[in-house]
């Protein structure tokens, strides 16, 4: 069993679900057990750690490795600690078969955690770079409200390029879609059941809304494809709406998930939706629900430390992601990022959750390349 296998065995092991996941639970919740193993390995290693305080209340884990001169350059390796909820316990203990680690956490993203975190450890042995800085940076909350990489990039950190850990085969990711939750409400009248004729139906309202929105709107989307991102999307979530059968409600809200491309805004999905709405002489409002921003995120390929990253990895051409990650706060400060991990992410947040021990070689072996070659 390789050192790196042996650390994700690790790691499974040790809880680390995301609060919001599970509520009241101190002894499955939380990524501090996590964030304290590596830090007993990272002193032992003797490299430099430090924690940092978030908004919702868990630190973030900062670890350093110094160049052996002054220091020119900086890489910062980002996975996150949490992971969601379990099913049962069996979930935290780890199993190999077939080729595959099984666990919660194996590939998103305690596989990128083992892999980025080993490969430091080895550098630290063998032949740390001349003046380029390493830092790993294990965020917590991405799983929820991204705090811990909204805290880190408060610092404003410098650095030639990111790697922000999330399952994508080992492939370099420059671009991801962004997420926006709408809150969409009709209003009406309420009327007896029995004369539904006196009220005002929100609850029809909205159904035709909504059918105008998984319409109309959702085929225009298509025609603002991204090269590597495809098409927007919209998906209603939830509705809720009335009081009982007997009662015609007078209000509704539906919740709606709008995936964007880079260059999208609330204000301008608003104004789209509105457009169509009031054309089909339907009243209704729209706010967006998610308590922070969660934008689009592309990166230039042709940026010197993505596109040697690139080579490292035998890429020609820039993939995209349709889903949000960390990746976006770390781009939004100006440091070229790349989302880049082991795993794929059809297996994250399954009850079945596996990485293949091929792609935590893979990317030993490629991030080992990569650093190894850092001036």
């Amino acid at each position: 069993m390789s050192l790196t296998v042996k650390l994700l065995r690790d790691l499974i092991a040790i809880p680390s679900i995301n609060n919001a996941f599970l509520k009241n639970n101190k002894k499955l919740t939380g990524e501090n057990r996590v964030a304290n193993y590596i830090i007993t390995r990272a002193n032992k290693a003797k490299l430099d750690v430090q924690k940092q305080p978030t908004e919702c209340g868990r630190d973030n884990l900062i670890v350093r490795l110094y160049p052996k001169g002054k220091i020119k350059h900086r890489v910062i390796l980002a996975p996150h600690f949490d992971t969601v909820g379990i099913e049962n316990l069996s979930a935290l203990q780890p199993k190999e078969k077939g080729g595959r680690i099984y666990g919660r956490g194996a590939c998103d993203t305690k596989g990128s955690v083992a892999v980025m975190f080993s490969v430091i450890e080895e550098l630290v042995k063998r032949d740390r770079p001349t003046n380029t800085e390493i830092v790993f940076i294990g965020f917590v909350d991405e799983e929820c409200d991204q705090s811990g990489s909204r805290a880190f990039a408060n610092l404003n950190m410098k650095a030639d390029l990111a790697l922000v850990g999330e399952p994508t085969r080992c492939k370099a990711v420059t671009a991801h879609k962004g997420d926006f939750w709408l809150m969409i409400k009709t209003k009406g009248k309420s009327a007896h059941g029995a004369r539904p004729e006196l009220g005002n139906n929100a609850a029809h309202t909205m159904a035709k809304c909504i059918d105008i929105i998984e319409t109309k709107y959702a085929n225009s989307l298509r025609k603002k494809a991204h090269s590597i991102l495809g098409f927007p999307t919209i998906n209603t979530g939830t509705i809720k709406c009335g009081l009982q059968p007997n009662i015609v409600p007078d209000s509704c809200e539906a919740r709606l998930d709008r995936r964007t491309v880079p260059g999208e805004t609330f204000t301008s999905i608003q104004r789209e939706i509105k457009l169509l709405l009031n054309k089909n002489k339907l009243r209704a409002s729209i706010s967006n629900i998610k308590k922070f921003a969660c934008p689009a995120m592309e990166t230039n390929p042709n940026t010197p430390w993505v596109s040697s990253f690139m080579r490292t990895a035998r890429q020609s051409k820039p993939l995209g992601v349709d889903y949000y990650c960390d990746a976006a706060n770390l781009a939004a400060t100006g440091v070229p990022t790349i989302v880049w991990g082991p795993g794929d992410i059809a297996q994250a947040h399954t009850v079945n959750e596996w990485i293949s021990i091929k792609q935590i070689e893979q990317g030993v072996n490629l991030l080992k390349r990569f650093l190894s070659s850092l001036p």
